[in-house]
């Protein structure tokens, strides 16, 4: 294998990785909107989740708006949170 061969499987590496990786950022950045006109329309949905927002790897906020009201959660791995100055 001479130099030329070799830097002929290089490009064509770095080609192929270049177009995985620009096909991955255009299925982020348009597939939830197409998957959304492909989904059968089912009426008005009345549950929303506006924002998250991961605080550590165990916990998450989420912002969700039910009809017209917005509700803040906590998620977690189901542990009780105990606030520290709080006495048992």
């Amino acid at each position: 294998m001479n130099f030329l061969d070799f830097a002929r499987a290089v490009l064509g590496l770095g080609i192929t990785l270049g177009l995985i990786g620009l096909a991955a950022v255009a299925l982020r950045r348009y597939a939830p909107q197409w998957l959304e006109r492909l989904q059968a329309e089912r009426g008005m949905r009345r549950l929303k989740v506006v924002e998250t927002l991961v605080l550590d790897p165990a916990r998450r906020l989420v912002l969700v708006q039910v009809d017209d009201q917005e509700r803040l959660l906590l998620l977690g791995e189901g542990k009780e949170l105990e606030r520290p100055d709080s006495q048992p």
